[in-house]
Protein backbone atom coordinates (compact mmCIF):
# COMPACT_ATOMS: atom_id res chain seq x y z
CA UNK A 1 0.00 0.00 0.00
CA UNK A 2 1.39 3.44 -1.19
CA UNK A 3 1.73 6.07 2.04
CA UNK A 4 0.27 8.79 -0.50
CA UNK A 5 -0.65 8.49 -3.65
CA UNK A 6 -2.97 11.51 -5.89
CA UNK A 7 -4.59 10.95 -9.55
CA UNK A 8 -5.13 13.63 -11.33
CA UNK A 9 -4.98 16.10 -7.96
CA UNK A 10 -6.30 19.61 -8.86
CA UNK A 11 -6.92 22.75 -7.11
CA UNK A 12 -7.58 25.79 -9.51
CA UNK A 13 -7.29 29.23 -8.03
CA UNK A 14 -7.70 30.75 -11.81
CA UNK A 15 -5.39 32.90 -13.37
CA UNK A 16 -3.10 30.17 -13.56
CA UNK A 17 -2.55 29.43 -9.99
CA UNK A 18 -3.12 26.19 -7.80
CA UNK A 19 -1.95 22.63 -8.21
CA UNK A 20 -2.58 21.05 -11.80
CA UNK A 21 -3.04 17.34 -12.76
CA UNK A 22 -0.74 15.96 -9.66
CA UNK A 23 0.04 12.36 -10.60
CA UNK A 24 2.10 10.97 -7.45
CA UNK A 25 3.08 7.73 -5.66
CA UNK A 26 4.97 8.04 -2.15
CA UNK A 27 6.40 4.51 -0.78
CA UNK A 28 6.13 3.68 3.27
CA UNK A 29 8.67 4.43 4.47
CA UNK A 30 10.50 6.45 2.48
CA UNK A 31 11.49 9.78 2.52
CA UNK A 32 10.16 12.48 -0.18
CA UNK A 33 11.26 15.47 -0.61
CA UNK A 34 8.31 18.20 -2.40
CA UNK A 35 11.38 20.68 -4.02
CA UNK A 36 10.08 23.64 -5.87
CA UNK A 37 10.46 27.78 -5.47
CA UNK A 38 8.11 29.92 -3.28
CA UNK A 39 4.77 30.00 -5.19
CA UNK A 40 5.26 26.58 -6.86
CA UNK A 41 2.30 25.01 -5.66
CA UNK A 42 4.11 22.77 -2.21
CA UNK A 43 1.74 24.24 0.62
CA UNK A 44 -1.28 23.67 -1.79
CA UNK A 45 -0.69 19.86 -1.94
CA UNK A 46 0.04 19.55 1.12
CA UNK A 47 -3.63 21.65 2.20
CA UNK A 48 -5.30 19.61 -0.14
CA UNK A 49 -3.50 16.32 1.20
CA UNK A 50 -4.54 17.06 4.55
CA UNK A 51 -8.50 18.28 3.55
CA UNK A 52 -7.69 21.66 4.67
CA UNK A 53 -8.68 22.94 1.19
CA UNK A 54 -10.34 20.65 -0.95
CA UNK A 55 -9.70 19.81 -4.72
CA UNK A 56 -11.11 20.87 -7.78
CA UNK A 57 -11.09 17.89 -9.20
CA UNK A 58 -8.97 14.48 -8.97
CA UNK A 59 -8.58 12.76 -5.81
CA UNK A 60 -5.81 11.36 -3.33
CA UNK A 61 -5.58 8.49 -0.55
CA UNK A 62 -3.20 8.41 1.94
CA UNK A 63 -2.69 4.62 3.60
CA UNK A 64 -5.54 3.66 0.98
CA UNK A 65 -7.55 6.23 2.65
CA UNK A 66 -9.21 9.07 1.15
CA UNK A 67 -8.01 12.42 2.06
CA UNK A 68 -11.25 13.89 1.84
CA UNK A 69 -13.56 11.31 3.18
CA UNK A 70 -11.27 9.85 5.47
CA UNK A 71 -10.42 13.14 6.57
CA UNK A 72 -10.34 11.79 10.48
CA UNK A 73 -8.92 8.62 10.00
CA UNK A 74 -5.80 10.24 8.01
CA UNK A 75 -5.34 13.03 10.83
CA UNK A 76 -4.74 9.57 13.49
CA UNK A 77 -1.92 8.47 11.35
CA UNK A 78 -0.34 12.06 10.31
CA UNK A 79 1.64 14.07 12.17
CA UNK A 80 1.15 17.84 10.05
CA UNK A 81 3.39 20.83 10.53
CA UNK A 82 1.83 23.67 8.13
CA UNK A 83 3.80 25.97 6.77
CA UNK A 84 2.35 28.99 8.30
CA UNK A 85 2.05 28.32 12.17
CA UNK A 86 -1.23 28.88 14.49
CA UNK A 87 -1.33 31.41 16.70
CA UNK A 88 -1.67 29.80 20.50
CA UNK A 89 -1.70 33.97 22.02
CA UNK A 90 -1.15 33.92 26.06
CA UNK A 91 -0.76 29.46 26.40
CA UNK A 92 2.04 28.63 27.85
CA UNK A 93 4.10 25.70 25.34
CA UNK A 94 3.44 22.68 27.88
CA UNK A 95 -0.46 23.79 27.87
CA UNK A 96 -0.37 24.13 23.98
CA UNK A 97 1.50 20.56 24.16
CA UNK A 98 -1.42 19.50 26.77
CA UNK A 99 -4.42 20.63 24.84
CA UNK A 100 -3.60 19.06 21.39
CA UNK A 101 -2.05 15.75 23.48
CA UNK A 102 -5.88 15.88 24.85
CA UNK A 103 -7.70 16.36 21.38
CA UNK A 104 -5.32 13.47 19.38
CA UNK A 105 -4.54 10.73 22.27
CA UNK A 106 -2.03 8.33 22.79
CA UNK A 107 0.83 11.01 23.04
CA UNK A 108 3.45 9.36 25.64
CA UNK A 109 4.95 12.27 28.05
CA UNK A 110 8.47 10.68 27.73
CA UNK A 111 7.93 11.39 24.10
CA UNK A 112 7.33 15.12 24.27
CA UNK A 113 10.14 15.39 26.80
CA UNK A 114 13.04 13.97 24.56
CA UNK A 115 11.97 15.92 21.40
CA UNK A 116 12.15 19.44 23.94
CA UNK A 117 15.45 18.04 25.13
CA UNK A 118 16.77 17.69 21.96
CA UNK A 119 15.87 21.14 20.49
CA UNK A 120 15.97 22.71 23.76
CA UNK A 121 12.77 23.72 23.93
CA UNK A 122 11.09 25.62 27.06
CA UNK A 123 7.48 24.86 28.07
CA UNK A 124 7.38 27.45 30.65
CA UNK A 125 7.05 30.23 28.22
CA UNK A 126 3.76 31.66 26.92
CA UNK A 127 3.54 30.90 22.97
CA UNK A 128 3.00 34.85 22.58
CA UNK A 129 7.04 34.81 23.68
CA UNK A 130 8.35 32.59 21.33
CA UNK A 131 10.34 33.88 18.83
CA UNK A 132 9.63 32.39 15.11
CA UNK A 133 12.30 29.31 15.88
CA UNK A 134 11.18 28.90 18.87
CA UNK A 135 7.37 28.77 17.86
CA UNK A 136 9.13 26.01 14.64
CA UNK A 137 10.26 23.81 17.34
CA UNK A 138 7.07 23.79 19.33
CA UNK A 139 5.34 22.90 15.35
CA UNK A 140 8.23 19.77 15.72
CA UNK A 141 6.65 18.66 18.66
CA UNK A 142 3.48 18.56 18.22
CA UNK A 143 3.86 16.72 14.70
CA UNK A 144 6.19 13.96 16.30
CA UNK A 145 4.92 13.52 19.29
CA UNK A 146 2.48 11.09 18.79
CA UNK A 147 4.74 8.88 16.47
CA UNK A 148 2.61 9.00 13.31
CA UNK A 149 3.29 6.72 10.45
CA UNK A 150 3.28 9.86 8.20
CA UNK A 151 4.80 13.06 8.87
CA UNK A 152 3.63 15.87 6.55
CA UNK A 153 6.24 19.07 6.77
CA UNK A 154 5.60 22.47 4.84
CA UNK A 155 8.83 23.86 5.17
CA UNK A 156 10.06 22.71 8.47
CA UNK A 157 13.12 24.21 8.96
CA UNK A 158 11.88 27.63 8.47
CA UNK A 159 13.15 30.11 11.20
CA UNK A 160 15.71 27.54 13.35
CA UNK A 161 19.50 28.15 13.20
CA UNK A 162 22.17 25.75 11.98
CA UNK A 163 22.24 23.55 15.12
CA UNK A 164 18.26 23.37 15.27
CA UNK A 165 18.12 22.25 11.87
CA UNK A 166 20.98 19.46 12.64
CA UNK A 167 19.03 18.24 15.28
CA UNK A 168 15.83 18.04 13.00
CA UNK A 169 17.73 15.98 10.81
CA UNK A 170 18.81 13.72 12.90
CA UNK A 171 15.02 13.45 13.94
CA UNK A 172 13.61 12.58 10.79
CA UNK A 173 16.62 9.96 10.08
CA UNK A 174 15.35 8.14 13.41
CA UNK A 175 11.50 8.12 12.01
CA UNK A 176 12.45 6.90 8.85
CA UNK A 177 14.73 4.02 10.34
CA UNK A 178 11.77 3.46 12.22
CA UNK A 179 9.59 3.37 9.40
CA UNK A 180 7.76 6.32 9.10
CA UNK A 181 7.34 8.41 5.75
CA UNK A 182 8.18 11.36 5.58
CA UNK A 183 6.55 14.07 2.94
CA UNK A 184 8.68 17.10 3.13
CA UNK A 185 8.25 20.31 1.38
CA UNK A 186 11.36 22.76 0.70
CA UNK A 187 12.59 25.32 -1.70
CA UNK A 188 15.97 24.47 -0.26
CA UNK A 189 18.12 21.83 -2.95
CA UNK A 190 20.84 21.32 -0.06
CA UNK A 191 18.07 20.41 2.60
CA UNK A 192 16.47 17.64 1.05
CA UNK A 193 19.91 16.26 -0.61
CA UNK A 194 20.23 15.72 3.32
CA UNK A 195 17.69 13.47 3.66
CA UNK A 196 15.35 12.17 0.87
CA UNK A 197 15.40 9.41 -0.73
CA UNK A 198 13.65 10.57 -3.49
CA UNK A 199 12.29 13.89 -4.99
CA UNK A 200 9.55 15.43 -6.98
CA UNK A 201 10.15 18.80 -8.54
CA UNK A 202 7.00 21.21 -9.06
CA UNK A 203 7.10 24.65 -10.75
CA UNK A 204 4.15 26.40 -11.57
CA UNK A 205 1.38 24.16 -9.92
CA UNK A 206 3.34 21.10 -12.22
CA UNK A 207 4.75 18.18 -11.23
CA UNK A 208 8.20 18.82 -13.80
CA UNK A 209 9.99 15.73 -12.29
CA UNK A 210 10.45 12.94 -9.91
CA UNK A 211 13.89 10.64 -9.38
CA UNK A 212 16.02 9.47 -7.12
CA UNK A 213 18.45 12.31 -5.56
CA UNK A 214 21.66 10.66 -7.96
CA UNK A 215 19.81 11.39 -11.11
CA UNK A 216 19.85 15.20 -10.45
CA UNK A 217 22.58 16.12 -9.51
CA UNK A 218 22.90 17.44 -12.75
CA UNK A 219 20.87 20.49 -11.28
CA UNK A 220 23.52 21.74 -9.05
CA UNK A 221 25.52 24.36 -10.02
CA UNK A 222 28.34 26.37 -8.19
CA UNK A 223 29.09 30.36 -9.06
CA UNK A 224 33.22 30.52 -8.64
CA UNK A 225 34.67 34.12 -7.60
CA UNK A 226 38.84 32.96 -8.32
CA UNK A 227 41.74 35.46 -7.24
CA UNK A 228 45.02 34.86 -8.99
CA UNK A 229 48.63 35.97 -7.79
CA UNK A 230 49.36 36.89 -11.54
CA UNK A 231 46.97 36.58 -14.87
CA UNK A 232 44.11 34.33 -14.63
CA UNK A 233 44.65 31.71 -16.79
CA UNK A 234 41.21 32.14 -18.86
CA UNK A 235 42.00 30.36 -22.32
CA UNK A 236 42.16 27.37 -19.85
CA UNK A 237 39.32 28.14 -17.92
CA UNK A 238 37.22 28.41 -20.58
CA UNK A 239 38.02 25.51 -22.10
CA UNK A 240 37.32 23.29 -19.27
CA UNK A 241 34.60 21.31 -19.31
CA UNK A 242 31.41 21.79 -17.15
CA UNK A 243 32.53 25.68 -17.25
CA UNK A 244 30.59 28.27 -18.60
CA UNK A 245 29.72 32.41 -18.17
CA UNK A 246 33.61 33.16 -17.77
CA UNK A 247 34.35 36.54 -16.82
CA UNK A 248 37.32 38.80 -15.91
CA UNK A 249 36.45 41.64 -13.38
CA UNK A 250 37.99 44.83 -13.16
CA UNK A 251 39.75 43.73 -10.15
CA UNK A 252 41.05 41.02 -11.67
CA UNK A 253 38.97 38.40 -10.28
CA UNK A 254 37.81 35.38 -12.67
CA UNK A 255 33.97 34.43 -12.28
CA UNK A 256 32.64 31.29 -13.59
CA UNK A 257 29.72 28.68 -13.32
CA UNK A 258 30.43 25.03 -12.58
CA UNK A 259 28.44 22.17 -13.14
CA UNK A 260 29.14 18.88 -11.33
CA UNK A 261 32.50 18.18 -10.57
CA UNK A 262 35.37 20.94 -9.90
CA UNK A 263 37.74 18.50 -11.32
CA UNK A 264 38.34 19.83 -14.68
CA UNK A 265 38.26 23.75 -13.55
CA UNK A 266 41.14 22.58 -10.27
CA UNK A 267 43.13 20.76 -13.79
CA UNK A 268 42.57 24.01 -16.09
CA UNK A 269 44.17 26.44 -12.97
CA UNK A 270 47.01 23.99 -11.84
CA UNK A 271 49.53 26.08 -13.41
CA UNK A 272 48.67 29.04 -11.64
CA UNK A 273 48.81 30.44 -7.84
CA UNK A 274 44.84 30.62 -6.46
CA UNK A 275 45.12 33.24 -3.92
CA UNK A 276 41.82 33.15 -2.46
CA UNK A 277 38.92 31.09 -4.15
CA UNK A 278 35.67 31.23 -3.09
CA UNK A 279 32.35 29.13 -4.55
CA UNK A 280 28.35 29.42 -3.60
CA UNK A 281 25.45 27.82 -4.31
CA UNK A 282 22.40 29.51 -6.48
CA UNK A 283 18.97 29.99 -5.16
CA UNK A 284 16.42 26.96 -6.21
CA UNK A 285 14.92 29.97 -8.22
CA UNK A 286 17.87 30.61 -10.33
CA UNK A 287 18.47 26.72 -10.71
CA UNK A 288 14.66 26.62 -12.33
CA UNK A 289 15.28 29.13 -14.31
CA UNK A 290 18.67 27.69 -15.84
CA UNK A 291 16.89 24.03 -16.29
CA UNK A 292 13.07 24.81 -16.48
CA UNK A 293 11.23 26.85 -19.28
CA UNK A 294 8.10 28.77 -18.38
CA UNK A 295 5.73 25.74 -19.54
CA UNK A 296 6.66 23.55 -16.82
CA UNK A 297 8.91 21.30 -19.26
CA UNK A 298 12.21 20.68 -19.01
CA UNK A 299 14.76 22.43 -20.99
CA UNK A 300 18.02 20.24 -19.98
CA UNK A 301 15.70 17.02 -21.08
CA UNK A 302 19.55 15.54 -22.31
CA UNK A 303 21.07 15.87 -18.92
CA UNK A 304 17.92 14.01 -17.32
CA UNK A 305 17.86 11.23 -19.67
CA UNK A 306 21.76 10.45 -19.67
CA UNK A 307 21.34 11.08 -15.40
CA UNK A 308 18.37 8.36 -15.54
CA UNK A 309 20.50 6.07 -18.00
CA UNK A 310 23.52 6.19 -15.71
CA UNK A 311 21.85 4.63 -12.48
Amino acid sequence: MLAIETTGLTKDYGAGRGLFDLDLRVEQGEVFGYLGPNGAGKSTTIRVLMDLARATRGGARIFGLDAHGDSVAVKRRTGYLPGELADFGGLRGAEVVAYMAGLRGGVDDSEVRGICERFDLDLGQRYREYSRGTKQKLAIVLACMHRPDLLVLDEPTSGLDPLNQQAFYELLRERAHCGATVFLSSHILSEVERVCDRVGIIREGRLVAVDRLDALHHMRVHRVEMEFAGAPPLAQVRAASGVSNVSVDDGGHLHCDVQGSFESLLRAVAGSTVVNLTSTEPTLEEVFLTYYRGDGHVAGAAALEEAAAGR
